[in-house]
């Protein structure tokens, strides 16, 4: 497969409500991303179903708990456990969330980090740290959020400096720059190209839910959105084409209902030129 193509792979979450029709049937997905807390050290039968998985597709890594910017010390005996799963399953990627979710204990919600020079070069410290652990790069994704817990750095600049400082790649949720767009005020449009190129390893799409004109929730648990769509696009026409997964955590449908949504993804994933 050329290069090109593989870059325009379009992808699922991988969820309990349908993964015995993915075993039996096979349906067309290029790959499945996983979230590693929900497998690790849970026995045979995961093993085996993650097994027959990897023979089939490829797979792809997205953490829940990892908490990059938290207060708290780096759980590098975590962080070995994720980097031995990924050995075992021939897993490439590794994502998390440029946010924090612990601090002196968990804190089940992903919180933002305080867009501050001080917050960009600890969170880069920490970045290195995972890496040299995990022995690949981290992928860490632009993450939605309600209220900054600082403002010295714009979002835009905190996320380059992140990723400038600790040399990790970005995983662009174009759903994520939509709402935040919306709900802070500024040109989602420039946000995406102001993010570097080379840094882009895959993205994610997905829809939310509208509370007010002004206010939209990201919630995983909708259809994409029109103007969600077009961001993908222009993402596209300005970075090059990446792997893109379609995200459905809540009011999850039937499967079939997910691939034909899939294919629209796919749609503007196979259309869209790009210099």
């Amino acid at each position: 497969m050329r290069r090109r193509e593989v870059r325009r792979l379009v992808g699922l979450g991988l969820r309990r409500e349908f993964l015995s029709d993915v075993l039996q049937k096979n349906p067309v997905v290029d790959f499945w991303e996983i979230a590693p807390e929900n497998w690790i050290e849970r026995g045979y039968e995961a093993t085996y179903q993650l097994d027959l998985l990897r023979e089939r597709y490829p797979l792809f890594c997205h953490g829940l708990s990892l908490s990059i910017g938290s207060p708290d010390p780096l759980d590098e005996a975590f962080i070995l456990k994720v980097k031995d799963f990924l050995e075992r399953f021939n897993i490439e990627r590794y994502s998390e969330h440029l946010s924090y979710c612990s601090a002196g204990g968990h804190l089940y919600d992903l919180l933002p980090i305080p867009f501050s020079e001080e917050a960009a070069e600890y969170v880069a410290q920490r970045v290195k740290r995972v890496q040299e652990l995990i022995e690949r790069p981290l992928i860490l994704e632009n993450v939605s959020y309600y209220l900054p817990a600082a403002t010295e750095l714009s979002e835009l600049e905190f996320i380059n400096q992140v990723l400038t400082t600790s040399n990790c790649e970005l995983l662009l949720d174009v759903n994520n720059v939509f709402v935040n767009s919306v709900n802070h005020g500024y040109d989602p449009v420039a946000f995406i190209k102001g993010l570097p190129s080379e840094k882009v390893n895959y993205g994610h799409i997905a829809g939310h839910f509208e509370e007010a004109e002004d206010l939209l929730i990201d919630t995983h648990g909708a259809p994409i959105r029109p103007e969600v769509f077009d961001l993908l696009e222009v993402s596209y026409q300005h970075h090059g084409p990446f792997p893109v997964l379609l995200e459905r955590d809540f009011n999850i449908p039937p499967l079939a209902e997910l691939l034909d949504e899939m294919q629209a993804v796919k749609k503007v994933t196979q259309q869209t030129e790009f210099v």
